[in-house]
């Protein structure tokens, strides 16, 4: 596993880095310059009741792990969500990450984060304008990966998601592929999807941004005691996957019929 994904625990963001394809090209970027508060592949919410839990300035929520345990494939990280204040304990996350073996030489993270509030909490993001609406499960990719495109299940490629709801959403080259999928039991599905290649849009050095974006069209309030789950299936591959193989191992995954 750590061969291919390493997750990072000591960070104010608990993510992975680096993501590896099975042959070992990196596809993700840790605090790159332009946005050194994206971190590889990683979860989070841009505002907590208004606290920012996203950036890393200012005033800012910190993640932080309290426990790790190992069983097999399957990693389960307690993790504490600290207000600004440094002393509020805003949400407890539980985030599972299991390593999923898949044909045609790829292979998977299963990623559920659970998030328990401790008082009645409302999870936002900032409206889209020509930017915002991002929040949830997030990659940022490496720089050098180029020439790629998005492609949204059922749609042509693009160089830009806004919002568009879809099952899964990959971000894919002739080098490698990361497809992130959505799981039908996550309230609001199927997610809006925020994403960008090279987009002109964000200048120079700006490249590989894929987000699951589940709060794009508004908050999601969530009551102390609650909890709110999300899971979804990261799929790494070196070279071009097929949307068909994207979808089928999505089928294969959700327990879902072709049809479904």
């Amino acid at each position: 596993m750590d061969a291919l994904w390493t997750p990072v625990w000591a960070s104010r963001r608990p993510h992975v880095h680096p993501l590896r394809t099975p042959l070992g090209r990196v596809l993700t970027v840790d605090a790159p310059a332009d946005h050194p508060w994206h971190h590889g592949l990683w979860s989070t919410i841009k505002f907590v009741n208004g606290e920012n839990y996203w950036e890393e300035y200012g005033e800012f929520g910190v993640l932080v792990t309290r426990d790790v345990r190992v069983d097999g494939d399957t990693t389960t990280a307690a993790i504490e969500w600290f207000a600004p204040d440094g002393h509020a304990i805003a949400m407890r996350e539980t985030r599972t990450l299991r390593h999923v073996e898949l044909s045609g030489g790829a292979y998977a993270i299963d990623w559920t984060f659970s998030l328990e509030p401790t008082v009645d909490c409302e999870l936002d993001r900032t409206p889209f304008t020509t930017w915002g609406g991002y929040g949830g499960l997030t990659l940022r990719g490496a720089p050098d990966w180029s020439d790629t495109e998005l492609i949204v299940a059922g749609a042509p490629p693009t160089a830009r998601v806004l919002g568009d709801r879809a099952p899964w959403c990959a971000l894919v080259s002739d080098a490698a592929t990361v497809a992130i999928l959505d799981h039908p039991a996550n309230v609001g599905y199927p997610t809006p999807w925020y994403a960008s290649t090279r987009a002109a849009t964000y200048g120079d050095g700006w490249a590989n941004f894929l987000n699951a974006a589940f709060l794009w069209n508004g908050p999601e309030r969530v009551a102390a005691g609650d909890t709110l789950a999300r899971r979804h299936l990261v799929i790494v591959a070196d070279g071009r996957v097929a949307p068909s193989a994207i979808e089928a191992h999505r089928v294969a995954w959700a327990g879902l019929t072709l049809e479904e």
